[in-house]
């Protein structure tokens, strides 16, 4: 293969990797969306609320996390795969 013809493919290999990897990132304003049918109201609650404490502020019911396991696990499962 001439070295003019091996430049390009090699050019049109690289374009394609950068487009698929900004293509990956291109998620960051749609939020996420899980499927929690099965898991309890206290799960979803503290799924959400872990989800929302990414953002910076903590968003947690203190008395909740310690009392509910539910909640507290959802929290944890939900600020976990969020971030």
């Amino acid at each position: 293969m001439p070295d003019a013809m091996m430049m390009t493919v090699t050019r049109v290999l690289a374009g394609t990797l950068i487009a698929v990897v900004l293509a990956a990132c291109g998620t960051h304003g749609k939020p996420r969306q899980f499927n929690l049918a099965g898991y309890s109201a206290a799960y979803k609650n503290g799924h959400a609320d872990g989800c929302k404490s990414v953002s910076g502020s903590m968003h947690r019911d203190s008395q909740r996390y310690k009392s509910d396991a539910d909640y507290m696990m959802g929290w944890n499962d939900g600020h976990s795969v969020c971030k």
